[in-house]
């Protein structure tokens, strides 16, 4: 244990250096241990919602190629609720029996059918569309947060840290001395604010950049998936 004039009760571990802290230094640490804990529970879920929607889209997409029925097919998407390709087969496969029924129903002939065929195309790109843009925005939902805790926990941490040395050279100030004993316990004080800063951005920019990496790769697979659909449904009204 260290006796000092100022610092007196500063014993050295980790533990009382954040008892002893500042007030204000104090605030930053339990701003940052809730940048961080906000942040952790967001990897937790995120790291869970991206693994099983890479495995059911793998597994949607080999049913898909294996059926040779869009009904079954349709049906079976039931089983994959956090695949987003089959969110957009479902939306695709939903508008092309509505717009099958539609024509059905006005009895449209010759070069006006296929004047609607051509709209019923562009119908169902559309809704491909909002589908790919709907779900996207789904997997990204809530990385805001974790770029956030990434870019401001270092400079929060560094403010904590100057207003800690702040603090110590004040009390130097009022003491009159400055001996390493004096300086010590205020200086490593403040530095624990720096240290929770980097811990709570470090692994924030890491699983960012993962989760970023993952969903890039999703969305390739969507956005391949719906154009293999849309031509399919091109293929479909040609034959007619």
């Amino acid at each position: 244990m260290i006796e000092t004039g100022y610092g007196s009760h500063f014993q050295g571990t980790v533990l009382d250096m954040l008892i002893n802290a500042g007030g204000v230094v104090q605030f930053v640490l339990i701003t940052l241990l809730l940048f961080s804990v906000f942040s952790w529970a967001i990897i937790l879920m995120k790291y869970r919602i991206l693994r099983r929607a890479k495995r059911e889209n793998a597994d949607f997409l080999e049913f898909y190629r294996r059926s040779n029925k869009l009904s079954d097919v349709f049906t079976a998407t039931k089983r994959f609720v956090y695949s987003p390709v089959a969110e957009i087969f479902k939306a695709g496969y939903t508008e092309q029996v509505n717009l099958s029924r539609q024509t059905r129903e006005t009895q449209v002939e010759g070069s006006l059918l296929a004047s609607g065929e051509v709209r019923g195309i562009d119908t169902i790109e559309r809704t491909l569309n909002r589908v790919y843009s709907t779900e996207l925005a789904k997997l990204e939902s809530a990385l805001g947060f974790l770029a956030t805790t990434g870019s401001v926990s270092p400079f929060i941490g560094l403010f904590g840290t100057v207003w800690g040395i702040m603090d110590t050279f004040r009390g130097i100030g009022a003491k009159g001395t400055a001996t390493l004993a004096v300086v010590a316990p205020g200086i490593s004080e403040a530095l624990i604010a720096t240290a929770a800063g980097l811990a709570a951005a470090i692994p924030a920019v890491i699983f960012f950049n993962y989760f970023q990496h993952g969903i890039k790769a999703i969305a390739t697979e969507m956005d391949s998936f719906a154009a293999e659909f849309l031509n399919l449904m091109e293929r479909h009204y040609g034959k007619r």
